[in-house]
């Protein structure tokens, strides 16, 4: 698929994307919402600096590397739903950068996000933005981790947000988040860990 000019992600501003989730999903990532190459690809944290995927190899929860010109194959999303990893966003509306949010955008989508984990029923959920969590559930000082309440019957964490703007997270970092919280959700790495 061709690389999209800036006229072309903009036409995406405003859309959203599905939520991947299946009948076992054990933990379920949070993203803040969707980046304009998401909403284009239909497909979470997808762009080229965007470290969710690599971390998630690095991790042995997955044994390919996605393609952020086209995103997510079926063969992918249904690797992800097998594995008990499930995707959706505090805010469900896709902008250029998540400062574009407001405070209201993200309460509103906090009700929005207990109500979609209350349906969906993991383990664990995993919010990646620990600037965004405390805004949209009022927790000034939350810190990352393990917070001290659940969400709608699920273990409560936070952890970076894995965006290529975000300069204090490497590959690394984020793949030890992702072992922590696999761990916390009872799934085992599938592959070796990678180090590429």
């Amino acid at each position: 698929m061709a690389r999209l000019t800036r006229e072309e992600l903009e036409a995406h501003r405003g859309r959203t994307v599905p939520d991947l989730v299946g009948d076992g999903t054990r933990l379920l990532f949070v993203g803040i919402n969707p980046g304009l190459m998401t909403a284009a690809r239909q497909t979470h944290f997808c762009h080229p600096s965007n470290r969710f995927y690599p971390a998630l190899r690095r991790a042995g929860i997955v044994d390919w590397d996605l393609d952020a010109s086209t995103g997510l194959t079926d063969a992918q999303r249904a690797d992800l739903v097998a594995a008990g990893i499930g995707i959706t966003n505090i805010v469900e509306h896709a902008t250029a950068r998540a400062d574009e949010l407001s405070a209201d955008d993200l309460r509103a989508g906090a009700t929005r996000l207990t109500d979609r984990v209350a349906s969906i029923g993991p383990k664990v959920v995993a919010i990646l933005g620990v600037t965004a969590y405390r805004t949209a559930f009022d927790r000034p000082g939350a810190v990352m981790g393990r917070q001290p309440e659940d969400l709608a019957g699920a273990e409560l964490w936070v952890g970076p947000n894995p965006s290529g703007l975000n300069a204090h997270v490497t590959i690394d970092s984020m793949a030890d988040w992702v072992r922590t919280l696999a761990e916390a959700a009872g799934i085992e790495p599938r592959y070796s860990r990678s180090r590429t």
